[in-house]
């Protein structure tokens, strides 16, 4: 029988899955009023609430094993960047890096590809030994095959279209390929969980994930980028100066107002 996993290593792998679905969350309500039509701005405002629905499943639970007193809100809006564990791609800008203009390919291209890692993930978790998390999984199944399949429509749409499109569209994957190796990266805490029967093994997603992407990007005529460069950190609180300006303006109010209630 494999010993229990301490709670410190099941708080920090919930913080890891709920600060990557916050993060997401953020990220596309930026679109909010900016979409390129009225339905996808309805489209993106739900997915990312569907992104901050598990955010605060994941965090609440954390809170209780190991938040020291702290809530989901404490969590989420009075930890500074160097105490999130969520992964590179999720906070990358929502358009070139470096630049201050959205570009929808960039968001495309990320939510794709985060959402064929998280939906793998949720059903693999949803046969969790922790039966509290195996049903925050379950309830993250459908909704991630949603993400994936508005995802790839959109990939499809643009990666074929217009000669501009495609061109936009193949340098929007090609910038953000490099940050999905850190989703499969394995480490202790991982390997732990995978012991205890709670936890799933990143990097055996990987195979899955990439025949999801191949069929995707084929069929939007679009060339899958070479493997190379891979910056990670994220995960150990690591992170670019693109979440520290994300959660400037996330967490503003409840810091200007401390314990705020409506």
């Amino acid at each position: 029988m494999n010993p229990p996993v301490e709670r410190s290593d099941r708080f920090e792998y919930l913080l890891r899955l709920g600060d990557d679905a916050l993060v997401a969350a953020q990220r596309l309500a930026e679109w909010v009023s900016r979409a390129p039509e009225l339905e996808e701005d309805m489209a993106l405002a739900n997915i990312a609430l569907d992104q901050l629905g598990q955010a605060r499943l994941l965090l609440s639970y954390a809170a209780e094993l190991g938040g020291g007193g702290r809530t989901e809100d404490a969590l989420a809006y009075l930890r500074s960047d160097r105490e999130f564990r969520n992964c590179l791609l999720v906070e990358l800008p929502n358009g070139v890096l470096g630049g201050a203009a959205l570009d929808f390919g960039v968001t495309i291209a990320k939510l794709l590809c985060f959402s064929a890692y998280q939906h793998l993930l949720s059903q693999r978790l949803a046969t969790s030994t922790d039966q509290r998390l195996a049903e925050i999984a379950g309830k993250a199944v459908k909704e991630t095959a949603y993400h994936l399949d508005h995802a790839a429509l959109w990939t499809c749409r643009l990666g074929d279209g217009t000669e501009e499109s495609h061109r936009r569209m193949q340098a929007a994957i090609d910038q953000v390929w490099p940050y999905t190796h850190e989703l499969f990266r394995s480490d202790e805490l991982t390997a732990r969980l995978v012991a205890d029967g709670s936890g799933v093994d990143p990097a055996s997603l990987r195979a899955g994930w990439l025949s999801t992407l191949e069929k995707v990007l084929s069929k939007a005529t679009l060339a899958r980028p070479k493997d190379g460069w891979a910056p990670d950190g994220g995960r150990s609180g690591v992170h670019t100066e693109a979440l520290s300006y994300l959660l400037g303006e996330m967490q503003s109010l409840h810091r200007t107002h401390p314990g705020v209630a409506w």
